[in-house]
């Protein structure tokens, strides 16, 4: 690829070629020489472990009984889910440590907050009022997940499509940069990006393509990876919109980029 192509960051550690969020999907994301980046999703258990799993039960991804699956992952301890393998895999769910480890220091990571293990959450931005309320209910998870990942020597991204974790991530190390994921309104991501001093805004590639949103965002400082790539005719697209990054499923879809 040209030095002007985007990024390339390993969605899931490449979830269409790979069983997502896994020590062997980061290992073979890793050892593919177009990868940039990985992006990686943490939440936490029951027991205040910091796991690396994109959804919110185990019924998608494992084989695990109802009684279990049906159950939502921060209601249950890490001991509960450890034993299941991920897809048609004999991969486990990992922790976050077992994760990074498995990424060379020369990969950034892209650390997506999913869900800090408690109720209340509001999605997106939130209103003045309750922005100090919202972080408070992230700052624990955040703690837990930062002081994992700060450990190690890659450069971390923080993204996610709660404020209160944005925020959180800003009050724990002002120096850890962040990204607000936007779904159906760049507006959002704006504001947000704006508010918290981020380095980048996460779209879907649809508010991207055929749109001046990447022209705003770099006027205001901002680079913008757009989510998720699963096509070449998608990356060239993407390309020539002109993002930064390619959050993608395969590196496949970098076919048609010269």
């Amino acid at each position: 690829m040209s030095s002007t192509s985007p990024r390339v960051i390993a969605h899931r550690g490449y979830a269409a070629d790979n069983p997502e969020n896994t020590v062997a999907a980061m290992r073979a994301a890793a050892a593919d020489d177009r990868t940039d980046a990985v992006e990686i999703d943490a939440r936490l258990t029951a027991d205040d472990r910091v796991i690396v799993f994109h959804d919110d039960d185990l019924s998608r991804l494992t084989d695990a009984p109802p009684a279990v699956s049906d159950t939502p992952v921060w209601e249950l301890s890490y001991d509960e889910i450890s034993s299941y393998t991920v897809g048609d895999s004999d991969e486990l769910i990992p922790l976050l440590a077992e994760v990074l480890a498995a990424i060379p220091p020369s990969i950034t990571v892209n650390l997506e907050l999913k869900h800090p293990g408690c109720e209340g959450l509001q999605f997106g931005a939130v209103d003045a009022a309750a922005r100090e309320a919202a972080a408070d209910r992230w700052r624990p998870f955040v703690e837990r997940a930062l002081d994992i990942a700060t450990a190690t020597d890659h450069d971390l991204l923080v993204s996610s499509f709660y404020e209160g974790a944005l925020a959180a991530t800003r009050a724990v190390d002002p120096a850890v940069p962040v990204a607000p994921l936007v779904v159906d309104d760049v507006e959002p991501g704006l504001t947000l990006a704006d508010r918290y001093d981020a380095a980048v805004i996460h779209p879907p590639l649809d508010l991207v393509v055929e749109s001046d949103f990447v022209a705003r965002a770099h006027a205001a400082g901002y680079r913008v990876n757009a989510w998720t790539v699963t096509t070449p005719a998608e990356a060239t697209a993407l390309a020539a919109a002109g993002v930064d990054g390619l959050i993608a499923d395969t590196p496949g879809v970098l076919s048609e980029l010269s």
